[in-house]
């Protein structure tokens, strides 16, 4: 399952982003497109984890908006 949320990292804070994600086992994958407007994420997972990706990742001070 593939994950896709608006955010607003940039790409100076990726290494950090990266290292709040790696605390889901379930993470197979994540990529950045920094060249959108909407500075993509997409998270590659075995489960539905999107409200804890959004949790996890606001109250580390990112905005983190699932988009549909």
């Amino acid at each position: 399952m593939v994950l896709v949320f608006k955010t607003n990292v940039f790409r100076q804070l990726e290494i950090h982003v990266r290292a709040v994600l790696s605390t889901f086992s379930n993470i197979s994958r994540i990529d950045f497109d920094f060249e959108d407007c909407d500075k993509i994420l997409r998270v590659e997972t075995s489960n539905d984890i999107t409200s804890e990706i959004e949790l996890l990742l606001n109250s580390k001070g990112f905005y983190c908006k699932e988009l549909e």
